[in-house]
């Protein structure tokens, strides 16, 4: 069964950012199917803003782009767009990868069949996915070479899940996760970590067997943390929590667009891109999720080990001569700077720490969101109350 991958020019970027929809309360509101309804009468056929399997979400989504300021410039187009509409109503949107409180199992699901087979297949974990994402799309222009970029992607998905780790509560507890969202999403079938295929007729053997048995529709219900996205000609990146704001999303997307294409800088020189062993990358995901910038990840198949928070920056400098030809510097650069202040995880417990209330969670999200910038939680984030040495982490 050959797929059919659409041509694409190279690394092109596209990025889909799922948002909460807040009432003045902070809890969740589901008003999705409004907005959208006014929004598409003031703006017909923008094509920015979407429907997603809860009602009380918005997604955001770029137009496909040669840069990540121009998808910045989309996203902004459609909250520009959102604005009055999200003013008539009383409500706000909110970055994270998932709300501090909100209870689970009692949001509602949006009105179409796609999402209610889900439900109805999944049941309770179905009805469990109060989860936000991420989502960045970059252009693959050969066929051939999306195995080996997204094999050599599935070596930093660790460290991209540990900046981007946004989800340290679930239901009005602190789970001890920096990325809970990952801990939920694997529970759905044909979630989580791809399978370590190493060539494509592998891949279109998987997809096939998968399709003639039932598991699955088509290859978009292969709903890994990466995946090959055929009708667009892309690979996309969905292990990433929603970024809080504007300036966090760009430095992540950022990081992304600059893997795929120093991946396919090192396949046009004949070389293999670097791969790590499936089952280190699986030990990796786990300790990015349960650790975020605490996490000691595996490098190499040797098993070398290094603590993120000091491998993240190293990764930024051998990638700025990609950032300056991708027109993305600034924004990769930004990682370093969000790296001293704490990612979003850490953000949320220091808030936590300090004032004792996930309102106040809450409202510092809003204020991120606001603002397009991570802000200062006023105060020290907490460490987890297991701190693994520079080791490695169990698990």
């Amino acid at each position: 069964m050959a797929l059919d991958f659409a041509r694409s020019q190279r690394s092109t970027i596209g990025v889909e950012w799922e948002l909460q929809i807040l009432d003045p309360a902070g809890d969740l509101s589901p008003v999705a199917p409004q907005l959208l309804q006014e929004v598409e009468h003031r703006a017909p056929g923008n094509g920015l803003i979407h429907q997603e399997m809860l009602r009380n979400t918005i997604e955001l989504v770029s137009r496909k782009r040669t840069t990540v300021a121009g998808c910045a410039q989309d996203l902004q187009e459609a909250l520009d767009l959102l604005a009055p509409v999200l003013a008539e109503h009383g409500v706000e949107l909110a970055g994270a990868g998932s709300h501090p409180f909100a209870e689970p199992g009692a949001q509602a699901v949006s009105e179409t069949e796609r999402y209610s087979e889900l439900v109805e297949r999944t049941q309770y974990w179905g009805r469990q996915m109060l989860i936000f994402g991420t989502h960045v799309h970059v252009g693959v222009e050969d066929r051939a070479k999306v195995v080996p970029i997204m094999r050599h992607l599935a070596t930093y998905l660790g460290h991209i899940q540990s900046l981007s780790a946004s989800s340290p509560f679930w239901d009005g507890l602190d789970t001890g996760f920096a990325d809970n969202r990952a801990m939920m999403f694997q529970q759905l079938p044909n979630a989580g970590l791809p399978e370590p295929f190493t060539n494509l007729a592998e891949l279109e053997e998987l997809v096939a067997g998968l399709t003639r048995v039932g598991a699955i529709g088509d290859i978009s219900e292969l709903r890994w943390d990466l995946r090959p996205a055929p009708r667009l000609g892309t690979v996309e990146v969905r292990v990433c929590d929603a970024a809080s704001n504007m300036l966090e999303l760009r430095a992540v997307a950022a990081l992304i667009h600059c893997l795929v294409e120093d991946a396919s800088r090192a396949l046009d020189a004949g070389d293999l891109p670097k791969v790590l062993p499936h089952h280190f990358v699986t030990a990796n995901k786990w300790r990015s999720a349960r650790y975020g910038m605490d996490a000691v990840l595996i490098e190499d198949a040797r098993g070398r080990q290094e603590p993120v928070r000091l491998r993240l920056p190293a990764l930024v400098a051998r990638l700025e001569p990609v950032a300056a030809d991708l027109g993305c510097a600034g924004d990769l650069d930004a990682i370093v700077g969000i790296l001293a202040g704490g990612v979003g995880y850490e953000r949320q417990r220091a808030v936590a720490q300090r004032t004792g209330s996930l309102d106040a969670v809450v409202a510092h999200l809003r204020s991120e969101m606001g603002a397009g910038r991570p802000l200062d939680p006023g105060g020290t984030p907490r460490l987890d109350a297991v701190h693994a040495p520079v080791s490695g982490n169990r698990g």
